[in-house]
């Protein structure tokens, strides 16, 4: 098994607040070959709050083609489909914290697992040293 060429990274989540305010979150998206297509960051969002700019902080050109869709086995869950010319895309969006579900977890089990296979690898075919690797 090869090592892994990068870190997983992970959003942390978000609470919800005991007096049922929002979070106001924004993200950016990377474009390619004119669009973006992927997941919000977080669950819960409210619809009607959703905001595409080519800046961030709701700069630069309003960005007016984006498409929403919910699967239907993960209502809180949002889907984000982007059209622009622009390289990067902010999106701004409320939420009141995040729904956390089985897949969350199942990704942190496989990160771990895959941790875990690259590091016994390396131990039966390099050497640990006091801290340090060398092969």
């Amino acid at each position: 098994m090869a090592i892994l060429e990068k870190t997983d990274q992970f959003t942390e989540k978000l609470n919800k607040r005991p007096d049922g305010s929002m979070y106001v979150v924004e993200e950016e998206v990377e474009l390619v070959n004119g669009s973006y297509e992927g997941y919000l960051s977080h669950s819960n969002v409210r619809k009607e709050s959703i905001q595409c700019y080519t800046g961030p902080k709701l700069t630069g050109q309003k960005v007016d083609q984006v498409l929403l869709t919910t699967p239907s086995d993960a209502p809180w869950r949002l889907m984000i489909k982007i059209f622009s010319s622009a390289t990067a895309v902010y999106i701004t969006y409320e939420t009141p914290g995040d729904q956390v579900d089985a897949s969350h977890i199942n990704t942190l089990q496989d990160s771990l697992v895959r941790t875990q296979e690259d590091f016994q690898s390396y131990k039966s075919n390099g050497l640990i040293d006091g801290g340090y690797f060398e092969k």
